[in-house]
């Protein structure tokens, strides 16, 4: 009886990882096809403006920087925590042009998005000086694929 249900085990094992990969895969696809899609848009409606400025520059580049995040998810299981911090920079700058265009002024706004870009900036510099000085030789994607301990006991 316990066999069977090793068997059981195994094939549901073998079903669940094909429809998270499946799910993974299809989630990717749609991410990056609304990211291309959104990019497009902005972008007609720039050409339609007949013009863009930096705010607009910026957001393309947020397009640009998903982009590669998606791309990079895709071909390595990894999702860089880097990236994300480089679009909230962007973003973040982005936002300080919008404000300084309308207020002219250089008010706690301004100073709270500004410390707010100097700390992601500092958060990145301490992701890079880890990355280097304490590297990991597993991702997540290996670390999830070992056997637990405890089916490693069952056998």
């Amino acid at each position: 009886m316990e066999r069977k249900f090793e068997r059981f085990e195994g094939r549901a094992d073998v079903i669940g990882t094909i429809l998270v990969k499946a799910f993974h895969l299809l989630a990717l696809f749609a991410i990056g096809g609304a990211t291309v899609w959104s990019a497009v848009h902005s972008f007609l409606d720039m050409v339609a403006a007949g013009r863009a400025n930096v705010a607009d520059i910026l957001l393309l580049f947020i397009y640009l920087e998903l982009g590669a995040m998606v791309g990079i998810y895709f071909k390595t299981n990894r999702l860089p925590v880097r990236f994300l911090i480089y679009v909230a920079i962007t973003a973040l700058t982005r936002l300080l042009i919008e404000v300084i265009n309308k207020t002219h002024d250089a008010n706690l706004t301004v100073i709270i998005i500004t410390a707010a870009i100097l700390l992601l900036a500092i958060a990145e510099l301490i992701l890079r000086y880890g990355s280097v000085k304490f590297p990991i030789s597993e991702g997540p994607e290996e670390i999830a694929d070992r056997p637990s301990t405890r089916r490693a006991k069952q056998t």
